[in-house]
């Protein structure tokens, strides 16, 4: 299994199931929205990526990426890709896997959440970085599975966690979607000031029309 311990379908169709396997599909609506903030060259990190989904993804931006699951079978599948390093690790169950000092221009995270990571998380998000969550909120367990509330977010528990962090949010949503599939989801983008900027200035960072 991946790192993800729900099962069924994900907030976009996404499977993540072991008969669909987590991070098969085409990438989030809300990851693909935000991609003009993916430059070339980008450091990433796919955190509970599965099948890489996203991680093939922002390989073709030109990213440089760190596919993190627990899913041997699954990252065997993103070894081959130009600009991926897969690195087999137990989120839950072991230590954090990246060195402490290690920061990133982009952070994806979707369809997870285990509570302990979440400032973990948000601390690798580099100055100009940007962090893009997105994940099942409590009232889910109304439609189906996840209803575990371990893994339903609070409401505007993601913006709590930018907050902590000293992240500016461009964009939040804590919504109930009817399709593809009924589900409450919360989604977030979150930015990390540079140097000289003013953290709490609001910005633009939707692409221009």
């Amino acid at each position: 299994m991946t790192a993800t311990p729900v099962s069924g379908i994900g907030i976009d169709g996404a499977a993540v199931s072991e008969t669909a396997p987590h991070g098969t599909g085409a990438p989030s609506a809300w990851v693909a929205r935000w991609a003009h903030l993916v430059r070339p060259g980008a450091r990433a990190l796919d955190l509970a990526c599965g099948y890489g989904r996203h991680t093939r993804w922002l390989a073709g931006l030109g990213a440089q990426v760190s596919a993190i699951d627990r899913d041997a079978d699954a990252l065997a599948t993103l070894a081959a890709l130009p600009g991926v390093t897969a690195l087999q690790a137990d989120l839950e169950g072991a230590a954090w896997p990246l060195p402490d000092e290690a920061v990133f221009d982009v952070v994806i995270v979707t369809n997870y959440l285990y509570r302990p990571l979440l400032a973990r998380i948000a601390a690798c998000v580099a100055p100009g970085g940007v962090l893009l969550y997105e994940t099942f909120a409590q009232g889910n367990e109304r439609f189906g599975k996840p209803s575990n509330p371990l893994f339903l977010l609070a409401p505007g528990e993601l913006l709590d966690v930018a907050r902590a962090a000293n992240l500016r949010v461009a964009a939040y949503e804590d919504v109930t979607l009817a399709a593809p599939r009924a589900a409450c989801v919360q989604r977030l983008c979150a930015t990390r000031a540079t140097p000289g900027e003013n953290p709490g200035t609001a910005a633009l960072y939707e692409a221009a029309a």
